[in-house]
């Protein structure tokens, strides 16, 4: 066996190990937390996902190195194919919830093969993890704001100011990070002769999936604002009344 297939051999069985760790603390919360629904508690491990991913991609491109805007298509790291095979192990977990349960619709299911098939593609050219590392970053970041809300939601507590905050939060933070932030870096990876054309490929696949997400964003927020004006107009014409009763009196 060559030195190559020793590595991807390692790979697999770290892949094989994460994808095993997520599923059983899943199982873990199932019975510790069993009063909650099933998706409550898949929730919380995507949310340590979530943290745990943006933790440490940030660190990678930050202190680690390199630089994903100016050195993309460079050999991969291992502490970036680390991070990628712990991604992995997540991802392949949470796209077996998803069918088994039927939870999810099919942008967030080709989302989340993209970003197996993405990973997987990374791992075997042995190059561009800092890229991959990098739209994990950007496309984890706002997941614990999504997650807040939708417990929020579950304990009634989401119309609330705390429910604002998070909703402004994240539709601000993905306009930025996934438009604005990815453009950018898709340019960078197009532009530059490095990164192979599959990469190239799946980087303009992952960004056009985010507008796709995006336009759900967008009706969202309107929805939102035509939501905050009716609920301000109904305020103000109870103080209305309130003050044309307390006149009469």
């Amino acid at each position: 066996m060559s030195l190559d297939e020793k590595k991807m051999a390692l790979l697999v069985v770290f892949a094989l190990l994460c994808l095993s760790c997520w599923a059983s603390f899943y199982f873990i919360l199932c019975i510790v937390n069993g009063s909650r629904s099933y998706e409550w508690n898949c929730r919380l491990v995507t949310l340590v996902h979530g943290i745990l991913a943006v933790c440490i991609t940030s660190y990678i491109g930050h202190v680690d190195g390199p630089w994903p805007f100016t050195h993309p298509g460079t050999k991969n790291t291992p502490l970036q194919m680390s991070a990628l095979v712990v991604s992995l192990g997540y991802f392949i977990f949470d796209m077996a919830w998803c069918v088994y349960f039927r939870t999810e619709g099919p942008v967030m299911l080709a989302h989340h093969t993209m970003s197996i098939l993405g990973i997987l593609l990374t791992l075997w050219l042995g190059e561009s993890g800092i890229e991959g590392c990098a739209v994990l970053f950007g496309s984890e970041i706002t997941n614990p704001l999504l997650q807040t809300r939708w417990f929020l939601k579950q304990t009634g507590r989401y119309r609330t100011v705390l429910g604002n905050v998070v909703d402004i939060s994240f539709v601000l933070l993905f306009v930025v990070m996934r438009i604005f932030v990815g453009g950018t870096m898709l340019y960078c990876e197009l532009i530059s002769p490095r990164p192979r054309f599959f990469i190239k490929c799946g980087g303009v696949a992952m960004y056009a999936l985010s507008w796709v997400f995006m336009v759900d964003i967008v009706r969202f927020a309107i929805r939102k604002s035509k939501s905050w004006h009716k609920q301000q107009k109904n305020q103000q014409e109870t103080v209305t009344a309130n003050g044309y009763e307390l006149k009469n009196d």
